[in-house]
This record gives structure tokens, sequence and C-alpha cells, in this order.
């Protein structure tokens, strides 16, 4: 099975190149290559190398950087996705997409299934919201996974943000009112081979869209408390942790509140589910 992954340095595309050896011939093909926002040379590098199956880890995920760069957001997050689902129909081969908590504006009390109606808050929402529209529209059969709060011990992200902030300062402030579940790549790599082999051996469930996160929730403060508990059990300094709402830490894009996913579709439909999050960053950072 030829397996095409868009993106090659994000975080889930390099969980991914471990994570899907031996299920075939698997090429992870950077924006050098496949550039979303380029649906010409899109549609020509599909064509070519004519997968059995795409996985769409590329997007842009600049959510602050987004409010100025709509046009380019919506390039990546829209259009590219809408190409990729068009050429997957033609070639009859599935994609797999991932999208985000933010389609969401975070004003419900309980965690969002999929049947809930997205309402963004900001550009990149909006733009990923709209991936997802595209993906629907063309009719291609599809996976789209919502996931949230993406760590790992690569690029940029609040995992290694954590680290040195709390070793480098005597006092940190962290957000406490944004609730949510810190989610490894590497699970999600983990979950997507789990649906691409469960797919080969014909169990496959339906198709349609799917919150793929780890278990439990926590605030970012509670995600920074437990990064600093195992700095301290490696005996390396930590700061002082203080708790503060959104409204002390303004940024240009505004954030849900509740990040809160469903993911029991997922197991019930495809028999795939994840790890606690607190789990999963001990496994990480081990």
């Amino acid at each position: 099975m030829r397996i095409l992954v868009c993106g090659r340095n994000g975080q889930v595309a390099r969980a991914l190149h471990g994570a899907l050896e031996g299920l075939g011939d698997v090429q992870l093909l950077g924006r050098e290559r496949l550039d979303l926002a380029q649906p010409a040379l899109l549609r020509e590098q599909l064509r070519t190398h004519a997968p059995d199956l795409i996985i769409n880890a590329a997007a842009y995920t600049a959510v602050d950087k987004a409010e100025n760069e709509p046009d380019l957001a919506f390039a990546i997050n829209a259009e590219g996705p809408r190409v990729l689902a068009e050429e997957a129909e033609r070639l009859g081969a599935p994609l797999i997409h991932y999208s985000t908590d933010y389609v969401f504006d975070g004003r419900k009390a309980t965690p969002y299934d999929e049947e809930d109606e997205p309402d963004p808050l900001s550009v990149y929402g909006r733009s990923k919201m709209s991936g997802e529209q595209a993906i629907r529209k063309v009719g291609a059969e599809h996976l789209i996974l919502r996931t949230s709060w993406v760590y790992s011990l690569h690029g940029g992200n609040f995992l290694l943000t954590m680290q040195r902030l709390l070793q480098e300062r005597a006092q940190l402030k962290v957000v406490d009112d944004q609730i949510g579940a810190p989610t490894w790549a590497a699970t999600i790599a983990a979950s997507t081979r789990a649906l691409i082999e469960r797919w080969q051996n014909g169990q496959a469930g339906a198709w349609g869209t799917y919150h793929l996160t780890a278990q439990g929730e926590t605030s970012w403060f509670g995600f920074a408390q437990a990064i600093g508990e195992q700095l301290k059990i490696r005996g390396l300094p930590c700061a002082e942790l203080l708790p503060i709402p959104s409204s002390d830490y303004p940024t240009p894009a505004r954030r849900p509140l509740n990040s809160r996913l469903d993911c029991s579709r997922l197991a019930r439909e495809w028999q795939v589910s994840q790890p606690h999050w607190h789990d999963a960053l001990i496994d990480c950072l081990k």
C-alpha cells in the first residue's frame, strides 16, 4: 500500500514517520514538494505518486499570526484540504485529515461531541472549520480527526516552552481557566496507525468526523504543574507557578475556554481509544 503523508517536520508528521513503519510504502513530503498553498503543484504531486491513502499532517498552525495572515491561513487550511479531498476521490483513496478543538467557541459546559455546531473564535479556527467543510462537500471517503493541545519533544509547543521557562525563572504565571486535554503527537500517530490497520483488515467504522484527544482534562496551569513535577523528580530547578485568568494574558487570537472533546464515538465506531493525558506525558518524557 502506498501512503502519502502531507507534512514532514511538524509534530504529528514526525510521529507518523515511525508509527506507520511496516504498513506499506510511506512517503512524507514537506512543503518544498507538497505545498498546500499551491493547488496546481499539489494536484501534480498527488497524481504523480498516486497513493492508496492520503494523510494530511500539514497545516497553518500559527494561531496568533493567522489574525494578520488570513489569506495564507485559509489557503493552507481550507483550500489545500479541498484539493486533497478532490484528488483522493479521483484516486479512490481515503483521506485522513487532522483538525482542532479551535473550531468550537468553548462556551459549552460539557465536552464537545461531533454533533455540536462549530463556532470558531479566531481566523485559525475558521480556516480549519472551512477545511473540514470543504472535505465533507467533496464527499470522498475521509476521517477528520479533531485533536487538541498537541505537544512533543520537537518543534515549538507548550511542553518545551514550559520546560525552558520553569528552569529559567523564579516565578511563572500560567492561564488556569482554559480546560482541555494535552495530547502527545505520538498518541495521535499510534491511533492513526490503529485506524489504518482496522481499515486494511476490513474492520473500519463509519467514515466521517471524530474526536481524538488524550483522556482526562486539565488547564494549561495544571499541565504546567505536571511538567514542573517531572522536572523536580529529575532534580532540576522549577519556578513557582501562579494561576491567572485568560483576561490577564491577552493574545491576538481568542482561545476557547472549554476545549474538552468527547472521544467516545471513535472508541465505539473504530474500537480505538487513547491513554490518559498524564500517563502520556510521563511516557513522552521518558
